[in-house]
């Protein structure tokens, strides 16, 4: 059985260009939960994201409960913390924000996590977590107390990148987070792209079908949209 990992890795080889819709628990309204998923089903998704920094309702397992149920793609959780994990999953991505000093998100928990992750069966995927500053303070940058990268900061962003390959993560996310102003610079994108070997996953700010086939163009090999599809299921159709 061919995993999540295998099938991204297997894409970028192939030069296929991955996609995810990200959904927060806690923008979703039930009453329009069944047609949010059937534009998920008719959109060019490959993947369903799961999660977000801050998420005060208790209903992860039945959200992903009802997706697993009418869509066929893979669901994977994107935590903010160990109170978003369900077993129901396909799989997690085990992010470490590398861009930040917050021990916390560097390891504390990740240490927590693990006793838990244990007793599921999920598909855990290391990834090193870049975030990028987008021109004004998104929710991952207050939750984690952290300070994004500064967008001309080009080179830090290849060694930070750089250093989460040696350190062993699987995938490297780029991400100017959610409701950003700006997009990731293309030439942090291209430039990341070029000086590392993982596949590269973008996502914040990106608002429109153009700026997706921009950042593939500049080197990313699977873009995630969220924002901009919470506000118009219709997204892919416009």
């Amino acid at each position: 059985m061919t995993t999540i990992y295998q099938t991204i890795v297997e894409a970028k080889a192939k030069k296929r260009k991955l996609l995810a819709v990200l959904l927060d628990p806690d923008k979703i309204k039930w009453d329009t939960f069944s047609v949010l998923i059937e534009r998920i089903n008719e959109s060019p998704a490959t993947h369903v994201f799961v999660g977000g920094s801050i998420v005060v309702n208790n209903q992860i397992d039945e959200i992903v409960q009802t997706l697993k149920l009418k869509c066929k793609l893979p669901i994977v959780l994107f935590p903010g913390s160990t109170t978003q994990i369900s077993q129901f999953a396909d799989g997690i991505l085990f992010i470490t924000l590398i861009s930040g000093r917050n021990s916390d998100y560097l390891i504390d928990q990740h240490v927590k996590a693990a006793p838990i992750l244990k007793k599921t069966k999920l598909e855990v995927i290391s990834t090193g977590y870049i975030l990028v500053a987008s021109g004004q303070p998104t929710a991952v940058e207050k939750v984690s107390k952290t300070i994004p990268i500064k967008r001309d900061a080009i080179a830090l962003a290849v060694a930070t990148a750089q250093a989460g390959e040696m350190l062993g993560n699987k995938l490297i996310y780029l991400e100017a987070g959610s409701g950003a102003n700006q997009m990731v610079p293309i030439e942090m994108i291209a430039s990341v792209s070029k000086n590392t070997t993982l596949p590269l996953l973008v996502g914040g700010g990106i608002v429109s079908k153009s700026e997706i086939e921009i950042a593939y163009e500049s080197g990313a090999d699977f873009v995630i949209i969220g924002t901009a599809f919470e506000r118009d299921f219709n997204f892919f159709n416009s």
